[in-house]
């Protein structure tokens, strides 16, 4: 059995929300289930990693164990880290899908960098290693 981690969000409008993350990040989805009229669950893939998500139900808290960025007033407690071949590139489509820039992609010790919030209220960091980081 293949062991993994992967982000679980919790959105609002979910299926809106697949539709960013396709145009945005080239995610592909792979499952889809719907639930009481509202996205139950989705996973996608990006770059070979999966994300899940879900729509939030701020009625079943207790049982999910998370909100929407919205509830939180726009907050969220953690950041994707989203490590691609060109980060100048990824973060424009983004950009260009709807995403807002919190800080452009910048020259850092690392490599290249920048940060963006998705319009569900996700943080996302966009990062090309350098050479010598990437082994």
């Amino acid at each position: 059995m293949k062991k993994a981690v992967a982000p679980y969000l919790s959105v609002r409008d979910g299926a809106a929300a697949i539709a960013f993350y396709k145009k945005a990040f080239d995610a592909e989805e792979l499952e889809r289930f719907e639930y009481e009229g509202k996205l139950g669950h989705a996973t996608l893939r990006i770059n070979d990693h999966v994300l899940m998500l879900a729509d939030e139900f701020p009625e079943m808290e207790e049982m999910t164990g998370n909100v929407a960025p919205p509830t939180l007033g726009g907050r969220t407690t953690f950041t994707i880290n989203l490590t691609v071949d060109d980060a100048d590139q990824w973060f424009e489509r983004a950009i260009a899908a709807g995403a807002t820039a919190i800080r452009p992609v910048t020259a850092e010790f690392f490599g290249r960098h920048g940060k963006l919030r998705d319009p569900f209220g996700h943080v996302w960091s966009v990062v090309t290693l350098n050479e010598e980081r990437q082994a």
